[in-house]
């Protein structure tokens, strides 16, 4: 499969749902993890119990297996899953002031669970930025990415085994490029590939 070529687009270009019928159903699971970087007066706020909405960690616990149950209403070509597992850990580092997240989602399935994970990370992340910002509005969330993946045709993953290049180009400015291009082999952006309709 060339850079440009995904299976979310048809011959004319259209956007559609992977059919999976026809894939076998397998053990799957994938693991994501982000982290969001805070005040130090967030983090004693945290771990005192003295943020007014409640207990920042465990209610963001919640809204990420919340979020892992959601993602086919977020991710529009996300297939539907029967989740058999999802969990939410939280690690606070006090040398950058920090707190990491890390989201595991598994299923039995036709297709992986990828999406669910980042989502699930992704809306901890995020609950514990809303619940928190009367305090700090400066606090910013990075590094969201897959860890690893088992399961399914294309086999296991490990983030470890390939980091995603720090020195990718950026992306362009929409109605600047019109082609797809890769940074360090992997594609950095696209607007419109070749032979694709553009909307």
């Amino acid at each position: 499969m060339s850079s440009c070529e995904f299976t979310h687009f048809d011959e004319q270009g259209n956007a559609v749902m992977v059919d999976v019928t026809d894939k076998p159903v397998t053990e799957r699971m994938a693991q994501a993890e982000g982290t969001i970087h805070v005040s130090p007066e967030v983090i004693e706020a945290i771990r005192g119990h003295r943020v007014k909405k409640g207990d920042v960690l465990t209610v963001a616990q919640v809204a990420g297996i919340m979020g892992t149950k959601k993602t086919s209403e977020l991710i529009p070509m996300s297939h539907l899953l029967n989740l058999t597992g999802s969990g939410v850990t939280f690690t606070i580092q006090d040398e950058d002031s920090s707190i990491h997240a890390v989201c595991t989602a598994k299923t039995a399935g036709r297709t992986g669970v990828e999406m669910e994970a980042l989502t699930g990370v992704t809306a901890a992340l995020l609950t514990i930025y809303d619940m928190c910002k009367a305090i700090d509005r400066r606090m910013c969330i990075t590094d969201v990415h897959l860890v690893e993946k088992h399961g399914g045709r294309s086999g296991d993953f490990y983030y470890a085994d390939n980091p995603a290049p720090r020195d990718a180009p950026p992306c362009p400015a929409p109605g600047i490029s019109h082609e797809c291009y890769s940074g360090a082999d992997r594609i950095a952006s696209v607007y419109s590939c070749p032979g694709m309709q553009t909307l």
